[in-house]
């Protein structure tokens, strides 16, 4: 009785502070210019993606159609996270309104669970175009690629509403400052001032259930291409059929690697700055590295690039 009147009479947070990447002023000014020429370079590069994805007809393919919706995503992606980022390299530690936080938690968490669900459908592509390339026109057709897509965006959302909701739903009574440059889970968590445990079970089993069931179905898929690339008799062929896969499989490696080790655990995390390195290679260096390893070394887009561009 007393505990509950202790909670009752405590004033619930209203704002946060992001103490941001980091608090050093000398290194705030390089890192904000890196930052933003990193942002607007991931821009450029996934539009010009889309760009050459929806023009050029020979581009009009399952796996490409994967790759837009992946560079659709990656732009709305560092758009939740990188201007909080920008803002706390520019200023410094500062003050984010619950509401702004709850928001950007909820589009953080729907884009990363949207983002491994196409993953983990691009390696089925991948899977079916080597394993079973006779029945690729059947099993990939259009209105399949886009069931995956729409479920894939739709899954992040719906996942995304619940575990918002039960962070939302916590009581905060102070402290109130996120040693991140975003609002995310495990920083929020540690500053609730009510037993956390049902929300820390929700977000872990999300997190078993999306990363670790997209990562089986990723690795299921290039465990089998695998096995089929060893079995063919063509050395062009394996080679061929390896570097349509091996940059896909090592930035898939990269990022489950991040996410896994941040969200795929019960207690709270307390090394808060290896979390924000992490947080820096699935938010800031996957984005901009994936249209390079992606596309820009695909014969079939350096091809819509020289008629985009009018190149020799």
């Amino acid at each position: 009785m007393e505990r509950s009147q202790e909670l009752a009479n405590i004033t619930r947070v209203q704002e946060f502070i992001l103490l941001g990447l980091s608090t050093r002023q000398g290194t705030r000014d390089v890192l904000f210019a890196i930052f933003l020429t990193f942002y607007l370079l991931t821009l450029l590069e996934n539009t010009l993606i889309v760009y050459l994805i929806c023009s050029h007809r020979e581009l009009r393919k399952p796996m490409y159609f994967f790759l837009g919706n992946l560079s659709c995503l990656e732009m709305c992606y560092v758009s939740v996270t990188m201007p909080t980022l920008l803002v706390g390299l520019w200023t410094g530690p500062y003050y984010v309104p619950f509401t702004a936080c709850m928001t950007q938690l909820f589009f953080f968490v729907s884009l990363i669970c949207t983002e491994c669900t196409l993953l983990a459908s691009m390696a089925y592509d991948r899977y079916v175009a080597i394993c079973h390339p006779l029945h690729y026109p059947l099993l990939m057709r259009p209105q399949v690629c886009r069931a995956l897509a729409l479920s894939s965006w739709l899954g992040g959302v719906f996942v995304s509403a619940i575990k918002t909701k039960c962070i939302a739903s916590l009581s905060y009574c102070g402290p109130n400052v996120l040693n991140q440059f975003f609002c995310d889970v495990s920083p929020l968590l540690n500053l609730s001032c009510t037993h956390v445990a049902l929300t820390e079970l929700v977000d872990f089993i999300s997190a078993i259930v999306i990363f670790c069931g997209t990562l089986l179905v990723a690795l299921a898929s290039y465990s089998a291409i695998g096995r089929t690339v060893l079995r063919m008799p063509s050395a062009a062929a394996r080679r061929k059929a390896f570097s349509t896969c091996a940059s896909h499989l090592v930035v898939v490696g990269i990022f489950y690697s991040a996410a896994l080790f941040i969200y795929c655990r019960p207690s709270r995390i307390k090394s808060m700055d290896l979390n924000k390195v992490l947080s820096v290679i699935y938010t800031v260096a996957t984005p901009l590295c994936n249209p390079v390893i992606y596309c820009l070394r695909n014969q079939e887009v350096h091809a819509a690039l020289r008629k985009t561009f009018h190149w020799p």
